[in-house]
């Protein structure tokens, strides 16, 4: 134990393997990446100014949308810049204080995503259900608690996450084989049992992912029996349709992440488990004002107002 301890004492960086060591390749991946990612900084950015700027949008649903794409923002940069970097230099190291960092935010930011899901279910299911009431239920103040309690939740979640994987003694070579520190990734360069961590990682998968998970498939059940009690042909499509978003971005999410932090340590497959990183880290925050955006008439009428009142200005 010892020698264990003295072992995780003297780690001083990691390697990060990333996806590809022929140059070729990474130039490719780093051109594809890089656009990628200034899409995803520049679509969220527009959300969030439009919602900013446009009083018609200063709604719950889009308060919540905004702070999604904020979230979407951060969520990309604490792992993006840093593939980028590995793609162009090939040391690829990443000290182990910039690693701990790297892991913690990534848990706050990816928690907060799954409970402002469940928030932003919960705002649908009350607009859709109790719409008499819906001022009254989710007013400002209400909608601030809401969003302080997620960032309590993240910051505990990511806290413990974090804790219990660092904590262990790690042995070289210190070679992770993933595209940033993620827990599963580095979990297995540890050097004494991780049993417990997986036991750990599947109770907090359970109430940080299918807690939310099982709110946001009750809100929604109770929408669409509403819905369909609508007699209008054109209210229930127009509520079908901002459902349909809202469930689009939840299985584009909830499902690679769950495969990742709730399966048995046994189960690891580093390549399969980048790809599935990519795919809830970069792609869902990719795709989110995409979606929210093409898909609604308030989000397009803020951008043609802004337009036509730059275009009008002197």
């Amino acid at each position: 134990m010892q020698n264990l301890g003295q072992e995780n004492s003297s780690v001083s960086e990691f390697i990060l393997l990333g996806f590809s060591s022929e140059a070729q390749v990474r130039m490719a991946l780093f051109t594809f990446f890089l656009l990628l990612y200034l899409i995803t900084l520049m679509g969220n950015g527009l959300i969030v100014t439009l919602i900013y700027l446009d009083s018609c949008l200063h709604t719950p649903m889009y308060f919540f949308l905004s702070i999604l794409s904020l979230v979407d923002m951060s969520y990309v940069t604490t792992t993006v810049p840093q593939m980028l970097i590995n793609m162009v230099f090939p040391r690829r190291t990443i000290s182990w204080g910039a690693c701990v960092a790297q892991m913690f935010i990534f848990l706050v930011l990816g928690i907060a995503e799954c409970v402002l899901y469940a928030i932003m279910a919960y705002d649908r299911y009350v607009a859709i259900c109790f719409p008499l009431h819906y001022t009254v239920l989710m007013n400002r103040p209400v909608c601030i608690k809401m969003v302080t309690i997620c960032g309590s939740i993240s910051i505990s979640g990511a806290l413990i996450y974090t804790i219990f994987t660092m904590r262990l003694p790690y042995c070289g070579p210190y070679k992770i084989n993933h595209f940033f520190c993620e827990v599963p990734a580095v979990l297995k360069l540890a050097c004494a049992d991780t049993s417990f961590n997986d036991r750990l990682d599947f109770i907090l998968g359970f109430i940080l992912l299918l807690v939310p998970l099982s709110l946001i498939l009750a809100s929604y059940v109770r929408i669409f029996a509403s819905i369909l009690r609508i007699h209008s042909t054109q209210g229930r499509l127009k509520c079908f349709s901002t459902c349909a978003s809202h469930v689009t971005v939840v299985t584009m999410f909830y499902g690679p992440a769950m495969i990742m932090y709730m399966r048995p340590g046994s189960w690891y497959d580093p390549e399969r488990d980048k790809k599935l990183a990519l795919f809830y880290n970069v792609v869902s925050a990719f795709l989110n004002p995409i979606i929210y955006s093409l898909r609604n008439k308030d989000v397009k009428s803020a951008f043609l107002k802004v337009l036509g009142d730059r275009g009008a200005a002197p």
